[in-house]
């Protein structure tokens, strides 16, 4: 009478570790993207509350002079703010009044855009970038 060992042969073990080996190996790439993507997305957001932070303080802290200023936040994200005049239609001839008394004092008020860059990134390669775009009045000085 021959006796029949019940289990699986060394070859049917092999087979299943390599499916297994794929198998993980997918998985942990799968989650490992998942880990980098979220990890990305996290800066995005970041630099993007740098950036609104930046826009909302030019103008107020900082005066909106034509020029550019640069900075960093946080040693990870270094920004920079350009402002430029904007082109608009020649300004209007004040209307002459026969009254030396009847002065038009309304402020002059010119168009400035502000652009706000905030970049983070190890190597040039990997550089990533966010920049916002406003436009803000601002009072000339009576000449």
């Amino acid at each position: 009478m021959i006796r029949r060992h019940k289990g699986f042969s060394l070859l049917e073990i092999l087979v299943a570790f390599a499916i297994m080996a794929v198998a993980l190996t997918i998985v942990l790439r799968i989650f490992g993207s998942g880990v980098n993507n979220a990890v990305i997305s996290e800066e995005y957001s970041l630099a993007v509350q740098i950036a609104e932070s930046i826009m909302a303080r030019t103008g107020v802290e900082t005066p909106l002079q034509i020029g550019e200023i640069s900075g960093s936040e946080a040693d990870k994200y270094a920004w920079w703010i350009r402002i430029t005049p904007v082109a608009g239609p020649p300004p209007k001839s004040r209307p002459r009044f026969k009254s030396q008394e009847q002065v038009d004092d309304r402020p002059v008020m010119k168009l400035m855009a502000v652009q706000v860059r905030v970049s983070w990134g190890d190597r040039t390669d990997q550089q990533r970038a966010v920049e916002l775009h406003n436009l803000r009045l601002v009072q000339e000085p009576a000449s």
